[in-house]
C-alpha cells in the first residue's frame, strides 16, 4: 500500500471527538456501581473540571479558527466549522448523561447513606430556613455586591467560570418596567453549607440557594420577579507574541488578567429559566444558541469535590493508599552512594516521591556538590523542591532553574516561584522562544575523589510532590557518564542555545525525537518483513500525530504486533483490513491518573525500553522541549516490561477500542479479575515490607556468652 494511503483521513479520528469519548470513560467510573459512592462523586466532578478546560482551550481555539476564516481540514478531514458542529451535539449528550447520573443514581444513593442535599430552598423546614437566613445575614450578606443594570449602570463584566444569580426586578414605584440585576456567588465562601440536623441524617445546601432565598434583601426597593443562577465560560487560550515581548514574565502576567474577560463561549443556566432573563444574558454576552446549556441540577459539578471532602463518610471512599518506600533507597541513606551502585527506577505513586525531594535536599546541603540544574513545569503550592533549590543557592551552589512560564493554568504559580528563586540567588531561565519546555530533568554536579561526577534524575511526570500521589509516573536516578554528558548539553542548550554535535543516550524534541520514534517503528517493520519477531508496546496519555500513526499502520500491515495503552485522545482506528488489524488500543481510567510514557520495541528476541516526557502528539514532538531516555539496566527493563504486561492484562479498569470507534470494558467471562493499579499497590507494599524485615535482621544484635 502506498505511504499516502496510510494517511487517508478515513483512517483517523478527530482529536476533539476522541477527547469527548475519553471524558465518557471517566464518566463511566461515576456510573459504575462497583465503585464506592464518594469515589463516584469524585469522578463526576472530574468530568466537569475536564469539560471546563476543554471549552476554555480546545473549543475556544476552534472558534478562533472559524472567526479567522481558517478552514483547513484536520487529519480526519474535518474543518473547524464541521468539528464545532459535531462537538456541540456530542457535548450536549455528555452533559445530559452527567446530570442524569447525578439526579437518578448518585442523589438517591447519597440520601440512602445519610447525606441529604437540599436542591431548592423552598424545601427547607421552618427551623432549617431560620438557620439558613441567619447564616446569610452573618456570613454571606456582608460579602455580596448586588448590581442593577439601567441607563447609568451598564451590564457588568461577568468573570470567567464565576457562578452568578441573574434576576428580573421591578421598582416598587414603577410596576411597568422590568430591569436586569445580578449578584456573583462569592468564591471566597464555602459553596457547601451544612445545616444542623438531628439523628444520623446530615443535610447540606448550596450557597447559591441561600443567596437566591434572600435575594430580596439585596434589592430593597424592588420586587423580585424571578431569580436563576447562570455561569459562563470564556476563551482562556493565551496569545503571547514572544518575539515581540521585551519581558516574557511581564507579558504573561498581562495576558493572565485578560483571561477573565475573553470571549464568552459557553453559558450554563438553570433549567426552566425565565425566557426574558435568558434573552438578556444571551444578548449581552453575545452567545449562540448551541452554546447554551440548560441544566437540571447544580451548575458547575466540580462542587462535588467539596462534598467528597466532607468528614464522616470514610466508609464510602476507597481507602487512601500511602506511597511505599523505594527498596534501593532506605531511610537516611546517602542517596549519591546508592545511585553509584546502579541506576534506580522509581514508580509513583506506588513508591514514594520523597527520594526525588531528598535527592535535591541532599545536594543542597552536601559540601561536595558544585551545581544543581533543573526544569520545572508544574509545581505544588508549598513545594519542598523549591525550598531545597533556594537553600542550595543560599549555600553557595550554582543553581540554574528553568521555570516554564507557559504551563497552562499554572502561569501565575510559576511566576511566583520564578521570582522567589531569583531572590534566593538562583539563575532562572524561562525556556526557548516559541517552545514550551516540558522535559523533566535534574542534574547534580558533585566533586568526588576520582573527579567530577554527574548525577541525573529523569522522569515522565512533573516535579510536583502533590500530584505525585495521584499520577502514575516513572523516574530514573543515574550517574551514567553518557547520560550525565547529555544532561549538561540539555541545560547548555536551554540556557545558551548551544546544540551539541551528537547525543550519547538522550533524544530531544523538537529536533530529533520524532525521527527517533519513526526510526524505531520502521526498524520493527523491517524485522517483520524479514519474518522475524517484532513487537511494539507504547504507553502514553494521547496519540494524535499523523506521521506516527501512519508509521504504526505501515508496521501493522507488515505484521508487527502493536499494543497501545493510551489513556486519553487516540486518533488511530483499529481493525481496518490490511492496515491496523495487528493493533490493539486500551485506555485505563482508575483511581490514579495514568501519566507515565513507556515505549517497548522488541526485535528478534532482543528488546529496548524507553521512558520520556512526550506523548505522540504534534505539540509534544514539534513544539516542545521533551526528553526520551533509554533504560539499559536489565533489572529495570524487566520492571518496566512487567508494568506494561500488567496493564495489558487489566480486566477491571481497561476499556478496549473497537473497530467502530467506541470503547468497551474488557469482557471478564473466563478471565481472571485483574486491576493493574491495585496489583501495583500490593507489590509496592510487599517490597517495602520485605525491606523492613531485612532491616530488622541487619540491626538485631546478639550478646556473646560470658565465660567465667
Amino acid at each position: 500500500m502506498a505511504e499516502k494511503e496510510f494517511k487517508n483521513p478515513e483512517y483517523y479520528v478527530n482529536r476533539e471527538l476522541s477527547w469527548v469519548l475519553f471524558n465518557h470513560r471517566v464518566l463511566n467510573e461515576a456510573r459504575d456501581r462497583n465503585i464506592p459512592l464518594f469515589e463516584r462523586l469524585k469522578f463526576l466532578s472530574i468530568t466537569a473540571s475536564n469539560l471546563d478546560e476543554f471549552f476554555m482551550i480546545r473549543v475556544a481555539s476552534l472558534k478562533d479558527m472559524v472567526n479567522a476564516g481558517y478552514e483547513k481540514p484536520d487529519i480526519a478531514g474535518l474543518t473547524p466549522t464541521e468539528q464545532l458542529k459535531r462537538l456541540h451535539l456530542a457535548i450536549h449528550e455528555l452533559v445530559e448523561l452527567q446530570y442524569s447520573t447525578y439526579n437518578r443514581s448518585l442523589l438517591p444513593l447519597l440520601e440512602k447513606n445519610g447525606l441529604h442535599i437540599i436542591r431548592h430552598h423552598e424545601h427547607l423546614t421552618e427551623e432549617e430556613a431560620e438557620y439558613v437566613d441567619r447564616y446569610f445575614e452573618d456570613n454571606v450578606y456582608p460579602v455580596l455586591t448586588p448590581m442593577a443594570v439601567d441607563s447609568s449602570r451598564p451590564f457588568p463584566l461577568i468573570r470567567n467560570k464565576s457562578l452568578n444569580i441573574g434576576a428580573m426586578v421591578r421598582k416598587k414605584n414603577n410596576e411597568e418596567e422590568l430591569e436586569f440585576a445580578t449578584v456573583q456567588v462569592p468564591s471566597v465562601l464555602a459553596r457547601v453549607v451544612e445545616i444542623p440536623s438531628e439523628g444520623d441524617i446530615r443535610k447540606v445546601i448550596l450557597l447559591e440557594e441561600i443567596i437566591e432565598r434572600n435575594i430580596q434583601k439585596l434589592f430593597l426597593n424592588y420586587h423580585i420577579v424571578c431569580a436563576h443562577p447562570f455561569r459562563i465560560m470564556r476563551n482562556a487560550d493565551l496569545t503571547i507574541e514572544e518575539d515581540e515581548a521585551a519581558d516574557l514574565l511581564k507579558e504573561i502576567e498581562k495576558q493572565i488578567k485578560k483571561r477573565q474577560w475573553g470571549e464568552a463561549i459557553r453559558l450554563e443556566v438553570e433549567e426552566n429559566i425565565d425566557s426574558h432573563l435568558l434573552k438578556i444574558i444571551k444578548k449581552e454576552l453575545r452567545i449562540e444558541e448551541q452554546n447554551i446549556y440548560e441544566i437540571d441540577g447544580p451548575l458547575d459539578l466540580t462542587v462535588l469535590m467539596k462534598l467528597y471532602g466532607l468528614d464522616g463518610f470514610h466508609h464510602l471512599k476507597t481507602p487512601k493508599f500511602e506511597p511505599q518506600q523505594v527498596p534501593e533507597l532506605p531511610t537516611g541513606c546517602d542517596i549519591f552512594e546508592e545511585i553509584r551502585k546502579g541506576d534506580i527506577l522509581l514508580h509513583h505513586p506506588y513508591q514514594s516521591f520523597t527520594p526525588v525531594v531528598d535527592f535535591i535536599r541532599q545536594a543542597a546541603r552536601n559540601p561536595e556538590v558544585l551545581a544543581i540544574k533543573q526544569t520545572l513545569y508544574r509545581v505544588s503550592g508549598n513545594s519542598p523542591i523549591i525550598a531545597a533549590l533556594a537553600q542550595a543557592a543560599e549555600n553557595g551552589k550554582q543553581v540554574t532553574v528553568l521555570v516554564e512560564l507557559k504551563a497552562r493554568f499554572d502561569e501565575e504559580n510559576n511566576i511566583v516561584w520564578a521570582r522567589m528563586l531569583e531572590k534566593a540567588g538562583c539563575h532562572v531561565i524561562y525556556g526557548l522562544v516559541g517552545l514550551k519546555t516540558h522535559s523533566k530533568i535534574t542534574l547534580v554536579v558533585r566533586r568526588e575523589e576520582d573527579g567530577i561526577r554527574r548525577y541525573v534524575h529523569l522522569g515522565t511526570g512533573n516535579y510536583n510532590d502533590a500530584t505525585a500521589k495521584l499520577y502514575t509516573d516513572v523516574g530514573m536516578l543515574t550517574c551514567s557518564e553518557p547520560i550525565g554528558e547529555d544532561a549538561t548539553a540539555v541545560f547548555n542548550m536551554l540556557s545558551g542555545y548551544s546544540e551539541p554535535l551528537f547525543w550519547n543516550k538522550l533524544s530531544l524534541a523538537p529536533l530529533w525525537l520524532k525521527d527517533k520514534f519513526l526510526y524505531l517503528i520502521g526498524r520493527e517493520k523491517k524485522y517483520a518483513e524479514e519474518g522475524r519477531p517484532a513487537h511494539i508496546i507504547a504507553k502514553m496519555n494521547s496519540l494524535c500525530d499523523r506521521d506516527i500513526i501512519a508509521a504504526l499502520y505501515e508496521a501493522s500491515a507488515a505484521g508487527v504486533k502493536i499494543d497501545l495503552i493510551v489513556r486519553g485522545i487516540c486518533c488511530l482506528r483499529v481493525g481496518i483490513p490490511g492496515v491496523s488489524e495487528n493493533i490493539t488500543v486500551r485506555s485505563i481510567v482508575g483511581n490514579f491518573l495514568e501519566h507515565s510514557r513507556i515505549f517497548y520495541f522488541e526485535n528478534d528476541e532482543h528488546y529496548e525500553i524507553y521512558c520520556g516526557s512526550a506523548d505522540w502528539m504534534p505539540r509534544n514532538l514539534e513544539r516542545r522541549v521533551e526528553i526520551l531516555f533509554p533504560v539499559d539496566r536489565p533489572e529495570l527493563k524487566e520492571e518496566l516490561f512487567h508494568i506494561l504486561q500488567n496493564q495489558l492484562k487489566d480486566t477491571v479498569k481497561a476499556s478496549v477500542l473497537q473497530p467502530d470507534g467506541t470503547y468497551s470494558k474488557v469482557k471478564k467471562r473466563g478471565k481472571q479479575v485483574f486491576n493493574s493499579q491495585d496489583a501495583f499497590c500490593e507489590e509496592a507494599k510487599r517490597k517495602a515490607m520485605a525491606l523492613k524485615e531485612e532491616s530488622a535482621l541487619d540491626t538485631r544484635t546478639f550478646k556473646p556468652e560470658m565465660h567465667q
